[in-house]
């Protein structure tokens, strides 16, 4: 808990989800970096006035992804929006770069001051849509000491979303939890079976008592929420903070504020 408690002040943090525009060089993208950096930097605005306890910085746009790695457009574009988030908020700032491409994401938050990733691929192993992703706990923990980033939190998808889990299937969520805090994660992040899906209740509750932080990464809803509340120790929303609940539409302030208050009284 020692790296969750030095990134948030508070408990229980709302970390809301940047889907940051099509990054220049993938198939989707239309608009330039600094159109890009723009869109970017209102939505932080829309979360720092609602209340939001963090922020996180993701490529999801970037359809299809590279499979464990990304380009130096990408990671330097990231880099600077992450930078230009975190000035301007004062929050904690967290990046995510897809597919599987922690050591970029690392680096990314190094260079501009952030606080967290979040890492896929970090134990065992699955089947993504990318292909198969293998684990990176040892590659990823060495790299962070030779950058000497210690202080930036690994938060780390088991069992994650998108994938299929056919090849571990004889190895529980539990135990595939323990493995990533012998492997030296900072905090879990579970999630549903595809984006927008809640979470198993029995599975969350099955690692109640380890000594890892628990987020919820997908399917928390304000008609849900006081329902998980109880069961993490964090949660990251992207799809249900989106005009219609969809996480290719823009912020929608009206959801983002009524689920704050929900947060607020709970």
């Amino acid at each position: 808990m020692e790296k969750f408690k030095s990134v948030f002040k508070g408990t229980k943090p709302i970390i809301g989800m940047i889907h940051v525009k099509a990054l220049p060089g993938t198939p989707k993208n239309i608009l330039a970096p600094s159109e890009i950096i723009t869109a970017a930097l209102e939505e932080a605005d829309v979360y720092r006035d609602a209340g939001i306890d963090a922020i996180m910085i993701e490529n999801m746009h970037d359809v299809p992804y590279l499979k464990g790695t990304v380009g130096p457009e990408i990671s330097s574009l990231m880099t600077l929006i992450g930078y230009l988030v975190k000035q301007r908020t004062k929050l904690p700032v967290g990046i995510q770069l897809l597919a599987g491409a922690n050591m970029e994401a690392l680096a990314a938050a190094n260079s501009a001051g952030l606080d967290f990733i979040r890492a896929e691929g970090f134990v065992f192993a699955h089947v993504a849509d990318e292909g198969i992703i293998e684990s990176q706990a040892g590659e990823l923990q060495r790299y962070r000491k030779k950058i000497a980033a210690q202080e930036i939190a690994v938060f780390t998808d088991i069992k994650k979303k998108h994938s299929s889990h056919a090849i571990t299937q004889d190895v529980s969520l539990l135990d595939t939890a323990k493995a990533a805090h012998f492997f030296m994660s900072d905090g879990l992040i579970i999630t549903g079976s595809h984006t927008g899906q809640p979470v198993s209740i029995a599975e969350l509750k099955s690692l109640k008592n380890l000594e890892l932080p628990i987020f919820i990464g997908s399917g928390i809803t304000k008609d849900n929420v006081s329902e998980y509340f109880p069961l993490c120790d964090g949660m990251i929303i992207g799809s249900y903070f989106k005009k219609n609940g969809y996480w290719q539409n823009e912020l929608d302030r009206e959801r983002i504020g009524a689920f704050m208050k929900v947060i607020r009284k709970l």
